[in-house]
């Protein structure tokens, strides 16, 4: 017979063999609920030209279906024909990937109705298959619809045939072992848990995902925040240079502005005296004008009363005397020379008289200045004592400016070490937050009574330790995990107390009054945390011995001291894998109570009776609370060096000793020029002294020469007659009279004519000054833009002249300083400009910072919640999933067990489902993986699992195909005894398990629906089948 008529044949028998059924149990179809079924639980499965079927119907039970038939009869076409019309993929059957290849051969299309139970009214779906363009057509209770809608109505029912936990087809049964743990936490989830667990799960994973983001953002924007901060803190010494020197270039300008006024104030000044002198020369020159006339009038008058006179001696000569004689003529010239001459000489003594009595008179003013400063002492000394001052000052001062390069030197290499250690400092006080964080997030009444104690520390009078899990700082991040194993988590978030009364103190407060749920412990009065080992660690080294616990950590005294006492870390080695290589060997002969390995805890005991040595182990879980380490004693360090004194705070000594030195420099100055002035006009008054005397000296000389004159004179005048001599004498004195006033009036024009000339050039000096000042005030006013007209200095610059020097002298030489110190700082225009925009750069990033801060901790708030909602939940299933798979495999003389597993609790993508099983004694516990166990413990541990969900399970219907193959006739027969017990239990769904065979004498319950597919060339025809006379034949054959 030809394959194609074999397949059609096996067509009709099944087809004639499902009608049987449905006349058997026409209930099923319409009344679902009476027969047990349970909300998406299938009712029946039509195919249509579908693989190996022409036509047939499938009616399920509402609990265990065992679909049985030899191989190649069309089983699996009944899980393909679940599969497709449930709207599921392809690529979950592992079969062919076009649903074309569904159709049976030779025909152009094909389908699949699946009638599902729905309180509300069953629901049918309908897909038909094309096999020309693997195009599926859709309907929903015999409406055409989208596979979409499909889809969703699917969902609603719960039913997920794309999850291996629920829908297990025969070629998938071998990638159920293959699974992750994290999906098989998913498809776990999906299956079993709330609709809301697996919704939750994505939420913590996505706000995960975006807080490692977050993170990652955040850190990369401190560190390049921090480093841009080290490079403008590296710069901000240039900064600080190109600002001193732009107060000195303001200062230049300033200097500047105010220079021209103090030049214009200086000539005003000027001015002003020299117009006080000119109306002083003006008032003398109208006294000189005033004094010089009435000698102008007593000459007049002299020279009207010497005429007559002169008369009548011409007269007289002209009586005694011949005007021809030539004699008489003579002798009257001689005469009236004689007079003349005699009147000339009595003048010049009058003067002479007169300047040497002036003479005199400021040479005894200059003698007495003179002696007045003789009393004084010798300044010499006194100078010499303030220039030695002087060299000592700036030489201190010189000293004082090498210690201040030397400092700012130091500042610099200070300030990045500073920058250094305020990060370290930063990046312990972050780790310690993050385990603050996570003590918060696990144990919030612990949190709570930390805050209430660091609030009220004063409070006790002995130490108190915060929650061990803060102050125990582990060396090794990798070595936390044997501290986490070893030390029970109650005692992990303890507060320890020295003092008895303290604690009872903290918890009458916290237990009592806040009811907190707090746990404490006291250290040992006696303190334990130098005990000894009970043996060296030299003598476990060859056992691949490293340590021990108490050397992987530190804490403090009391708290180093209670472990020690309670829990012996002082005693526990802890080993490597060389160590586990060698466990049996280390067990015998170092009889140690326990010990560690590099991923297990090995518990040692003896019997009291048998003195049996049993050792039990079990492997190690990774660190929770511990990964983060803070080394206390880098901590406490980093404190000190952060409170060493500032370089700052001995610079600004520096500097008030340097401005110290400069005021006394200048005071010293003042005193040196003062007394440099007196020196010097001692000198001067000596000099004047000396010019006066050598003045004085000629003018005595001369008097004795007048008074020879006079006298020869006087003889000559003798020898005159009585009457004319009388006369010559009136004439004479008259003439000497007039001469005398004719020589007071010369120097009176002298000293008028003096004073017009100082007055025309006071006059002309005043013109030129008054020039000047406007000239200066037109350019102060240019360089301090002030408007045309404006002669007052504006307010701003007057505030800043009033701290600027008030002379010329001192104006230029501090702007000749402040130029040359300008001329000190060069390059700098750039590095400014680079720290001012990396400014801006570090303030924009600081408030970018603060955003994804906020984010950042709003996402943790956000994950803290989420987690709650579903960690709690899924630990509890897992349990309950556990509890149910241990009992299985107990049952089963063997040992299993399933936990959550993480290996970071904060990473929720990495979470999973492990399941460890042991098939032998002397084994131990081993994770379910595709390579380590045999195929068959592989399909029992695969069997047990789903079976655990069996109960828990929300979905409707659960299939399994052909998982028993592999298995040895014991592990079958006990997991078809565990499915049949817990598929027919009463609160279980729909269970397909398809087998090609079944061992004899197996239990079967009544909940149980046999679903016989037969396959051959004598089957009889769909019209013929009887299932009345195939049992009557089956009977007869039975009997003897």
């Amino acid at each position: 017979m030809d394959l194609p008529q074999k397949r059609k044949r096996i067509s009709y028998e099944l087809t004639n063999s499902q009608t049987s059924s449905r006349e058997a149990a026409p209930s099923s179809s319409t009344n679902g609920q009476a027969g047990g079924f349970v909300e998406g639980s299938i009712l029946r499965i039509t195919m249509r030209n579908f693989l190996t079927y022409d036509h047939s119907e499938v009616f399920p039970g509402p609990k265990l279906n065992m679909i049985v038939g030899a191989n190649g009869t069309g089983k699996s076409s009944i899980v393909c024909a679940i599969c497709l019309g449930l709207a599921g993929k392809t690529a979950v059957l592992g079969r062919g990937d076009k649903v074309g290849l569904y159709v049976k051969r030779g025909c152009s299309k094909g389908s699949v109705e699946i009638e599902l139970y729905r309180a509300s009214g069953n629901l049918i779906i309908t897909r038909e298959i094309q096999v020309e363009n693997n195009q599926s057509t859709w309907m929903l209770n015999k409406k055409h619809t989208s596979q979409k809608a499909v889809e969703e109505a699917v969902k609603e029912l719960h039913i997920q045939v794309g999850n291996l936990c629920q829908f297990l087809p025969q070629e998938k049964v071998g990638e159920f072992a293959k699974m992750s743990k994290i999906e098989l936490l998913e498809a776990t989830e999906k299956s079993v848990g709330p609709p809301e667990m697996y919704e939750f799960h994505c939420e913590l994973k996505t706000f995960r995902s975006k807080e490692r983001d977050l993170e990652n953002v955040c850190k990369e924007k401190a560190n390049f925040l921090e480093k841009a901060r080290q490079r403008n803190e590296r710069n901000k010494l240039d900064v600080e240079r190109y600002y001193m020197k732009k107060r000195h270039l303001d200062r230049i300008q300033m200097l500047e502005k105010k220079k021209p006024w103090v030049e214009y104030e200086t000539a005003r000044k000027e001015l002003e005296g020299v117009k006080k002198e000119r109306e002083e020369m003006k008032k003398k020159l109208k006294s000189l004008k005033e004094a010089q006339e009435p000698l102008l009038r007593k000459i007049r008058s002299v020279e009207s009363q010497l005429q007559p006179i002169e008369q009548q001696m011409k007269e007289l000569v002209s009586t005694h005397h011949k005007p021809d004689s030539q004699e008489s003529i003579l002798y009257f010239l001689y005469y009236i020379k004689i007079i003349q001459d005699l009147s000339l000489k009595q003048t010049e003594e009058a003067d002479r008289q007169k300047r040497i009595g002036h003479t005199q008179l400021m040479i005894k003013d200059l003698q007495k200045e003179l002696q007045n400063m003789g009393s004084m002492e010798d300044v010499t000394p006194q100078i010499e004592a303030v220039n030695a001052e002087l060299r000592k000052i700036q030489e201190e001062k010189a000293k004082l400016e090498g210690e201040m390069s030397d400092l700012r030197r130091d500042k610099d290499e200070k300030s990045s070490k500073e920058i250094g250690l305020q990060n370290r400092q930063r990046s312990l006080d972050d780790m310690m937050k993050v385990k603050e964080d996570k003590l918060r997030t696990r144990f919030r009444d612990t949190y709570t009574a930390l805050k209430w104690l660091r609030d009220n520390r004063d409070r006790f009078e002995g130490n108190v330790y915060e929650p061990m899990m803060l102050v125990i700082n582990v060396r090794d991040s990798r070595h936390a995990k044997y501290i986490e194993s070893h030390i029970p988590l109650n005692d992990l978030r303890a507060f320890v107390f020295q003092r008895q009364e303290d604690m009872e103190k903290f918890m009458t407060e916290v237990r009592d009054t806040q009811r907190l749920r707090v746990n404490t412990v006291i250290a040992p009065e006696e303190s334990c945390s130098r005990r000894p080992p009970s043996r060296p660690l030299e003598t476990l080294k060859p056992y691949g011995f490293f340590s021990y616990l108490r050397e992987l950590f530190d804490a403090p005294e009391e708290v180093m001291s209670y472990l020690c006492y309670q829990y012996k870390v002082n005693d526990v080695p802890v080993g490597t894998e060389k160590t586990k290589s060698m466990i049996e060997m280390v067990i015998r002969e170092l009889q140690m109570r326990m010990i560690y390995t590099a991923e297990e805890k090995y518990t040692v005991k003896k019997s009291n009776y048998s003195s049996n040595v049993v050792s039990s182990n079990s492997a190690l879980r990774p660190s929770q609370f511990l990964t983060m380490t803070v080394d206390a004693d880098e901590r406490r360090q980093l404190e000190e060096q952060l409170r060493v004194q500032s370089i700052d705070q001995r610079m600004a000594a520096i500097r008030e000793q340097q401005a110290k030195l400069d005021r006394r420099d200048n005071e010293l100055r003042a005193n040196k020029k003062k007394l440099s002035e007196l020196k010097g006009k001692k000198r001067q008054l000596e000099q004047k002294i000396s010019t006066k005397q050598d003045r004085y000296l000629p003018l005595k000389a001369n008097c004795v020469q007048l008074c020879c004159d006079f006298l020869s004179l006087h003889t000559s005048f003798i020898s005159f007659s009585q009457c004319k001599v009388y006369l010559a004498l009136q004439s004479a004195g008259l003439s000497a009279e007039k001469t005398k006033l004719e020589t007071d009036c010369r120097d009176s024009s002298a000293e008028l004519k003096r004073a017009e000339v100082v007055y025309t050039k006071l006059d002309q000096v005043k013109n030129n000054l008054l020039t000047t000042c406007k000239t200066l005030m037109r350019r102060a006013s240019e360089i301090c833009n002030m408007t045309p007209g404006e002669t007052a200095v504006p307010e701003e610059l007057h505030q800043a002249f009033s701290q600027l020097p008030d002379t010329l002298d001192e104006i230029d030489a501090m702007l000749n300083e402040e130029k040359t110190r300008a001329e000190c700082f060069t390059g700098l225009s750039d590095v400014v400009e680079e720290y001012n925009r990396r400014e801006r750069e570090i303030q924009n990033m600081e408030k970018e910072l603060d955003d994804k801060t906020n984010a950042l901790t709003t996402y943790r708030q956000n994950i803290a919640e989420a987690k709650e909602r579903w960690h709690l939940n899924l630990k509890q299933l897992v349990d309950q999933i556990n509890e149910r798979f241990s009992d299985f495999f107990r049952s089963m003389q063997c040992a299993g067990e399933v936990d959550l597993h993480s290996e970071n609790e904060e990473e929720y993508d990495k979470y999973g489902i492990r399941i460890r099983v042991k098939f032998r004694s002397s084994t131990q516990l081993h994770e379910l993986t595709p390579h380590h166990q045999s195929g068959g413990e592989r399909s029992v541990s695969t069997m047990l699992y789903l079976m655990s969900l069996q109960e828990l399970n929300r979905c409707p219907f659960r299939v399994v195909d052909e998982i028993n193959q592999g298995m040895d006739p014991v592990n079958e027969r006990r997991v078809f005894d565990i499915v049949v017990r817990t598929a027919c239990g009463v609160n279980t769904s729909q269970y397909f398990f398809i087998t090609p065979k079944l061992l004899h004498y197996l239990k079967y319950a009544e909940q149980m629906t046999i679903l016989c597919v037969h396959n051959g060339p004598y089957m009889l025809p769909p019209h013929k089948w009887s299932e009345k006379a195939f049992i009557r034949r089956a009977k007869r054959r039975q009997i003897p």
